[in-house]
């Protein structure tokens, strides 16, 4: 079986990339990324391309499976970047399914595409995929969510899977994660465990966790499995306030949400953080998901409960080492600069 990995350099796609290398049913492995990989795991093979921009027909073409993870979260300030990429990148990777008929598509969805939560009740892959509104994110992944639609009404033949985890973390994607999010002005030494004796936290907050490597055994297990539709991918339990404070060694303190969201407006407009308020309306809107069909139907079991994940990212960030491959590495990660955008397919940009 030969499988292409889209966004094979990032958290997830670097977690499946060496899931991938331990199952003896695959026999190769390409992975595309947008800059150029020299020490990626497994034994994959790699093509430099932009989605957005370049014609992925040919690389394609033989496949059984593509998995569909690339994903450019920034520049927040400029949507317009963002929804070219993730959004017409998309639409150009069906376009290239289709020609090179692969009978195969596993794409990442998110729980970011679900309408907001009417309250804490898990809901299943039945729940609307209309994304929240204020968030770029959301919006984009909603989106993608309609171009699935049509490209599944219009080639029943392709096996179309459908993945919608939650927040996905692992230690070696903290470096990432820290420089997407938080940005460069806030100090190191305050993120490690017991610096801060109270930690305020919005109130209300509850979020749903997944280790990187068992996301990846999802995806490999809907890559080897005849399955379609479909599936929510978390850990349990969700964490609340409590619990993250209690993982942080501090004391958590109760905020309102206006006033979290108010705080980090004022960050966001003086660019001291990188990270929308879209993004912490979208966290705090987002569904709580039953994973029963992934365990039914995958036969998927999480190895790391939702506690044990971020135990992880936060020893990724106490000790940054970070990973091998641009998007993870400490000197390399953050935002995508327009000279690294690749052409690595032959169309110029």
């Amino acid at each position: 079986m030969k499988v292409v990995v889209t966004g094979a350099s990032g958290n997830v796609g670097t977690a499946l990339l060496r899931r991938l290398a331990e199952e003896p049913r695959i026999r190769s492995v390409v992975g595309i990324a947008r800059r150029p990989v020299e020490n990626g795991p497994g034994a994959a093979t790699w093509v430099q391309a932009d989605l957005a921009r370049d014609d992925a027909t040919d690389v394609l073409r033989g496949a059984d499976v593509v998995v569909h993870l690339a994903w450019l979260f920034h520049p927040t300030r400029h949507p317009q970047v963002t929804w070219e990429n993730n959004v017409i990148g998309t639409q150009r990777l069906l376009d290239a399914v289709d020609r090179a008929e692969v009978p195969a598509l596993v794409v990442a969805s998110s729980v970011g595409a679900y309408a907001p939560r009417r309250n804490l009740s898990p809901v299943s892959e039945e729940w609307p995929t209309t994304g929240a509104p204020t968030a770029a994110y959301s919006r984009e992944k909603a989106y993608v969510e309609r171009l699935l639609d049509v490209f599944e009404a219009r080639h029943r033949d392709v096996r179309l899977v459908r993945m919608r985890p939650g927040f996905i973390f692992q230690d070696s994607s903290a470096v990432q994660q820290r420089r997407l999010f938080l940005g460069p002005f806030v100090p190191h030494a305050l993120l490690r465990r017991g610096r801060l004796p109270v930690v305020p936290l919005p109130r209300g907050l509850q979020i749903q966790a997944l280790h990187s490597s068992d996301a990846a055994e999802a995806y490999a297990a809907a890559v080897l499995q005849p399955v379609h539709g479909a599936f929510n991918l978390a850990a349990d339990p969700p964490l609340d306030g409590p619990a993250l404070a209690r993982l942080l060694g501090s004391r958590p303190v109760e905020v309102p949400v206006p006033a979290v969201r108010a705080a980090l407006q004022a960050a966001f407009t003086a660019h001291a953080v990188p990270a929308s308020p879209g993004l912490f309306d979208l966290a705090m809107s987002v569904p709580m998901m039953s994973t029963e069909r992934a365990r039914r139907e995958l036969g998927w079991q999480p190895t790391y409960d939702a506690e044990a994940t971020v135990d992880a990212f936060l020893d990724g960030l106490a000790n940054p080492a970070g990973g091998a491959t641009p998007p993870l590495a400490p000197e390399t990660s953050g935002t995508l600069r327009s000279h690294e955008v690749s052409t690595g397919l032959g169309e110029r940009p």
